[in-house]
């Protein structure tokens, strides 16, 4: 698993929890060092046993973990260059949705050894939508529902989002947008400091 994938669990960890909980976790987990790297590949075991032992130690499901770190990669301050990034996939969060089986190759322009799941969107009427995506462990498709609805929220839809097929090697979620434009977005400009 790349190493932002790994440091970004990290990040939401340590500060959603606090540092003492995230020592705790790393402990836990067996990590032989404290703080993942950015730019170093990890073995996939690792990124398991860190959210294996966080669920164990906060009594939370692993699910819940997930989206809130799917949430958290978008919507914090670390996470603006995302969020921007994510932004350029179109004016209204339908067009957004229609760019997601683009954004694994955007990925790997920005970074050639960062590889997303496939992704595949289909559009089952108006405003109903299938999300087929690779899961690279289990339970990967709910850091994919915290980041929808948190990107649904920044373009200010009112959007439901479930999984409906759970499985080895892949997931389906589920998304209905309600009303794209149920609340005012956040602000987005092309242009870092555009007026």
């Amino acid at each position: 698993m790349h190493g932002l994938v790994n440091l970004a669990l990290e990040l939401y960890l340590r500060e959603t929890f606090g540092a003492p909980m995230w020592h705790r976790i790393a402990g836990q987990a067996a990590l032989p060092f404290q703080s993942f790297e950015p730019l170093v590949t990890y073995d996939i075991a690792l990124t398991v046993a860190v959210i294996d032992a966080a669920s164990a130690l906060l009594d939370r499901p692993t699910d819940a973990i997930l989206e809130d770190l799917g949430t958290y990669v978008v919507s914090s301050a670390s996470g603006e260059r995302l969020r921007r990034l994510l932004r350029f996939g179109g004016v209204g969060f339908r067009d957004f949705l229609h760019s997601l089986e683009e954004l694994p190759a955007r990925a790997r322009l920005a970074l050639p050894d960062f590889h997303l799941p496939d992704m595949v969107l289909t559009e089952i009427g108006e405003a109903e939508f299938t999300l087929a995506l690779g899961a690279p462990f289990d339970g990967a498709g709910y850091v994919m529902i915290g980041l929808l609805r948190a990107m649904a929220d920044d373009y200010g839809a009112l959007a439901l989002l479930e999984m409906r097929v759970h499985a080895g090697g892949g997931d389906v979620i589920s998304i209905h947008v309600l009303d794209e434009g149920y609340a005012a977005g956040r602000r987005f400009d092309l242009a870092v400091g555009a007026l």
